[in-house]
This record gives structure tokens, sequence and C-alpha cells, in this order.
């Protein structure tokens, strides 16, 4: 990345600023703005998240709070309440009060006298989700949204469930804010309370999972801020952003089909991570994307943002499998709306163990059985990936051994997918619970396995998640598995291979007991392809190069203790007990600036015994410390979560400490009844 040292604005910092809400509770700012902006007036962007501006967010806000207001903007970066140094108690994500907090946050900005009236909001992830859902609300100063790595649909397509299937990254996701939510304010600004907010954080925000774990369908409470109930309630003009490593790429595409205002939507390769700051790579100048757009709507500047296509999409080339790239190679395309008339689907008959051409029949097939082992997806990688550890599919020659597999012949020209493959499957099982998974794979000449994309059902919501319905054992169903939206290049000599399984543990928690799928080859078993023909027009044209990544210095940090990134794979074929262990340690860090050491430290397990379907168990330990001088706090968290065929049994665990003293702890545990999950 470029760093930037001269910008058209000299700016200042108010590095705490308390913004009062409705009831009374004083919410921290950090806030970067132009000087004399008092005399000169310039619109306000808000980023609202609960990730601590003060220190495990202030590295990446440095880097692109202080360019945006050096162009021209006040950038305030807020706390949630119950988090960082702000007052308060975070019960959950998406409550009602967070969301009137953002707005009465808004109506302070606009009311300020170095603010114009005009606001936007940004954000990724937690701030992309309630950028959209503030946006819903129309607050009085809104007129523009920058939303990265964000969904509209809260059940559907988000941390906690896919396809009506439990994720594994819903427990990993619990896990972190257990731990995010343990953590105290920072004395040096908030004094002597600092002890009383804490304890109030650690006797009252609670054990999410648990709360997730009790609302297993699509329900009232997933409908609460997921926009896709009501599109038309958004009336800003929205730039969405994601990455095909990423877990949030199908809001994209949602959003630009169904919003009726200005869009841009933007899709590289990149995880869970800004563009600018993006991995794999390429990354790009989003920053200055990002100024053109607000300068458009927000100050009215007549420039050419709304030029680009509505969609620019990386589309990716063949690469043989890896938990890592630095960079996927590929080239930028671009549709002027979506859904797309470039785009043609190709419907592929799926026979006995072969992808067939389209229009080929299918006749005489036998029936295809399978019961994956438990092992079957522990190459799967994360739902959503971080890029640190590495934790992208690996190989899936192996997943692909307790799948039943459809394989194309090699292909005799190359082939180009943009959008949501589809896989329609005539299929019956033999219990009344059951789950799929649906991979299609880029195959190479050697056998390598590249997984491209895929797809969940939790085949008791075949016909919908608000209501679903026990199966009847032996009965056929015909079931559409929609994957991941993606682009992608197959070349010539590949093969193309869809691979069914009913277990890809630990990526999604396993069926109640081992099932027996069956799958019926014939009129009604396809694989429906989206293709883009290499002649749809984006020769270089269509969509502009983006400038090279650019930001400010970030912050100066020191590493005092070393961390490790690990994703271990064990098989003890004593006791058939197989693990996945994955460690995100990021060591200590002081924040020279405040003299502040912090210390994170997070370990996953992930593991069963054998085919024994009551031995899953999923485990997260986190440790969080902050330290300065003679003040010294530290907590642990510890999560369980198992499962019966008929229950959830979570058992969870919360020690404080100051120094050397525990001074708090506090224990979850709870049965929940699985139902239709």
């Amino acid at each position: 990345m470029r760093i930037v040292s001269e910008l058209p604005n000299e700016i200042r910092e108010d590095e705490y600023v308390r913004i009062p809400v409705g009831d009374g509770v004083r919410l921290a700012a950090r806030i970067w703005r132009p000087v004399g902006s008092e005399e000169a007036p310039v619109p306000a962007i808000l980023e609202f998240i609960p990730y601590r501006r003060r220190d495990l967010t202030a590295q990446r806000d440095s880097v692109h709070h202080p360019y945006m207001a050096g162009h021209g903007y006040a950038c305030v970066r807020v706390d949630l309440r119950g988090s960082g140094d702000s007052e308060g108690v975070l019960t959950d994500e998406y409550l009602e009060r967070e969301l009137q907090d953002a707005e009465e946050v808004l109506a302070w900005l606009a009311d300020q006298p170095w603010c114009d009236g005009s606001t936007g909001m940004m954000g990724i992830s937690w701030g992309g989700f309630n950028a959209l859902q503030v946006a819903a609300r129309r607050p009085e100063s809104l007129r523009a949204i920058v939303t990265a790595s964000s969904t509209d649909d809260r059940y559907s397509d988000d941390v906690h469930f896919m396809g009506g299937c439990l994720l594994g990254d819903n427990l990993s996701w619990a896990s972190t804010m257990f731990a995010y939510n343990s953590c105290p304010p920072d004395p040096e600004l908030v004094g002597g309370q600092w002890r009383k907010m804490w304890y109030e954080r650690l006797e009252h925000s609670g054990l999410w999972l648990d709360t997730w774990l009790r609302h297993q369908h699509r329900d009232e409470y997933w409908k609460h801020g997921s926009v896709i109930e009501d599109l038309g309630a958004v009336q800003v003009p929205v730039m969405a952003v994601s990455g095909w490593a990423d877990g949030y790429s199908n809001s994209v595409f949602r959003l630009l089909a169904g919003l009726g205002v200005p869009f841009l939507g933007l899709l590289g390769p990149w995880s869970h991570k800004y563009p600018h700051l993006g991995q794999p790579g390429p990354a790009i100048g989003f920053l200055q994307e990002m100024v053109r757009w607000w300068d458009r709507w927000l100050k009215g500047v007549d420039n050419d943002v709304m030029e680009a296509p509505a969609l620019r999409a990386w589309m990716q080339e063949s690469v043989i499998p890896s938990t890592a790239y630095e960079e996927r190679p590929g080239r930028w395309v671009g549709e002027r709306e979506w859904p797309s008339p470039n785009i043609v689907f190709e419907s592929h008959p799926l026979g006995a163990g072969r992808v067939l051409r389209e229009g080929e029949s299918v006749s005489g097939e036998d029936v295809l059985t399978l019961s994956s082992p438990l092992s079957t997806g522990q190459h799967a990688g994360k739902w959503c990936s971080y890029n640190a550890p590495p934790d992208l599919p690996y190989d899936q020659r192996e997943d692909d051994g307790g799948s039943i597999v459809f394989d194309s012949g090699p292909l005799p020209e190359r082939v180009e997918i943009l959008g949501s493959a589809v896989v329609d499957l005539e299929l019956a099982v033999d219990r009344p619970d059951a789950m799929i998974a649906v991979r299609l794979s880029d195959v190479n000449p050697r056998g390598q396995a590249t997984r491209v994309t895929y797809g969940l059902l939790n085949l008791t919501h075949a016909d919908g998640h608000e209501n679903p319905q026990k199966l009847v054992p032996g009965r056929r169903y015909r079931v559409s598995v929609p994957l991941n939206g993606v682009a992608q290049v197959f070349p010539p000599g590949h093969r193309m291979r869809i691979s069914v399984s009913t277990s890809y543990w630990p990526l999604v928690w396993p069926s109640p007991e081992p099932v027996v799928l069956s799958v019926f080859p014939g009129e009604h078993t396809y694989v429906h392809l989206p293709v883009r023909p290499p002649d749809s027009g984006d020769d270089g044209r269509e969509v502009a190069p983006f400038d090279e990544p650019e930001g400010t210095a970030p912050i100066a940090t020191s590493q005092l203790e070393q961390g490790e990134q690990r994703w271990d794979l064990t098989q003890d074929l004593v006791r058939y007990h197989s693990a996945l262990h994955v460690v995100k340690d990021l060591g200590t860090v002081c924040f020279d600036d405040i003299g502040l050491e912090v210390t994170r430290r997070a370990d996953e397990w992930y593991s069963h015994v054998g085919d024994d379907y009551d031995s899953v168990r999923g485990e997260a330990e986190w440790t969080m410390g902050f330290a300065r001088g003679d003040w010294s706090v530290r907590t642990r968290t510890h999560t369980v979560l198992t499962s019966t065929p008929t229950d959830f049994h979570l058992h969870a665990t919360l020690d404080a400490y100051e120094g050397t003293r525990r001074v708090f702890t506090k224990i979850y545990t709870s049965v929940i009844p699985r139902d239709c999950v």
C-alpha cells in the first residue's frame, strides 16, 4: 500500500468525544475532520462497530479515516454501547436499541457546527450490516452508504445458518463476541468508573450462542435487521462490496437486483477484508473509490463514479488448491445490470458419475447411494475466510471420497461462469432429518480438485426456512440447491465436478443421525451453470483499472511477544479420534501512542470419533489481556458445544482477572432442543 502524507486538507483529530443518546448513555467516538471545518462545514461519515476504536481497530482506522478526512469529510468512528469506552452493555447483534443509537448519533453529527448536515455510513461486517439497516430506517441526514462484507438476510446468508444448516462459524463468531464483550474500558479515558463499567459487561452481556441456538428457523428474531424484508425501504445510494473468499458475496447480487436506488457492486478475490487491504490480492485503491462515491452523493460533485458498470467482478483464473493465496490471477469484468442479459444458463444432466453435455439424455441410470463419513468436510476451510491463519478449502479429493461425484469430460474450450450455479436433485433419505453439501470443483489434468463454490441445504427446510417439515424416509423429493455466486474460469482440458455429501463437518454441524442418501439420475437431476460468453464486451474498455491501494500511515505499534497461527488436522487411528485445531494468536502488541499492551489468543477445536454423531464437539477458548504500568486485566472465555439426536448441549465459562487475582467468574449451562436442525 502506498502511504499518503500530503492530503488536500490539513486534519485535526479529537481522540475522545462522548456522544449522548436518548437513554442517557454516552458513546465514545474518535473524530477526524479538516482544520477549519467550523467555518466551512463538511459532510460526516459514521462507522459504528463494537471492536474498540482505541486499540483493536486503531491501526485500520488510522489508515482510512484520516485519509477521507483529508479529502474533506468529518470521519467518525464510534464504539457501540457496551464496547470500547462507551457506556452501557452490549447484549446482542443489531438490536433495536443499537439502531436507535445510530440514528441519534447521525442526528448529533448533522447538528455539529463542523458538519454541513449531510451524513453517510460505512463499514465492513458489523458496520456494513448496520449501515444497511439504518438506511432502511431513513434518518433525515443520511445521504449514502458503503456496506462491505454484509448481508440483507440475517438467517439465510449470515454466519449463523446457511441453507437451514447450523454453521460451525456460528460457534466461532459467538466465542469471538463472548471474548470481546468481556473487555474493559480504558481507565486512562473513563477514569475511576472503569471497574464498574467492566463488571456490568461481565455480568450482563450474556452468552449470545444460547440465544442464537434458540432461533433455529427464520423467525421474527432474524427478520429484524434483514432488509430483504423490504428492500424498497432503502432510499439512498448504496455501494456494496465483498469478495469470493468472503462469506457475504451473495448479498451483492441480491442488492443489485432488488434495490431501486443508484448502486455500485464490487466483488474481488478477497476474504473478509476491506478491498484496499484485500487478501488474496490484488488489493485495489478502494479509499479513492470511496472518496469519489462520497463526493458524488454527499457533496453533489458531478464526477464519473456512476459511469462504472453496476457490477464489477474479478473473473478468477484456474489455480491449484491451496489454503491461502497471495494473489488470485484474473481480470475485472463488468455488468451494467443484474440479472445480466450476458449470462446464459446452461443445463447439464447429471448421470451416474457424469456431468453430461447440455441436451444429452439420461436413461436407465442406476440409483446412487451414499452415507458420508463424518470426516467429509475436513478440507472445507471456513465458511468466511479471514486469510489468517490460512483457511481456504484445500484439495477436495479426500472430501470427494465420501461423496457422490459427477465429473464432466475434459472441456474442449474455455468456460467462464458469473453468478450462482444451481443443482437440482431428485433424492431420498432414510432419516427424518438430513442435510446435503453440494460442491462445484475445477479438476485439473493431474486430478487436483479446487473448490470453486458450494451450497448447503437442510432437507427439512427444502420448502422454506420458516416452517420446516420432517422428511418421510424413503419418499422421493425434488430439491434445488443454489451455490454461492462466483466468477470463475474453467480452462480447456479441465473437468467440472459436482460432489454431493451428507456431511461437511466442521463447516456445518452434522445431522442428528447418520443418513443414507439416494440420488436418482434422470430428468430431474441437473446442474445449471451461469455461463458468461467470452464475447461479453469486457475487453478493457468497459472496466477501467483501479488505482493502487493507498492510505494514511498506520499508527505505530511494537510487537512485544510473537504470536502463532495454525490449522492442524489430527487423526488417531487407535481411538478413531479426529480433530481440527485452529490457532489465531496475535501475541502481545503495544500501541505506542497510548502505552497500552494488548494480548489476544484464540484456540478452536472441532472433533469427532469415527462415525459417532453423538461425539461431535466444538470448543473455543479466548484469552484477552490489557496492561499499562501497574494496571493489568485479563479475561478467559471457554465455550463447548455438543449434541445428541434431540438436543444441543452448551457449556461456557467466563473468568476475569486483575493482575493475578480472579475477580469474576460465571458459568453458563443449557440444553436446547433441536428442531429440524
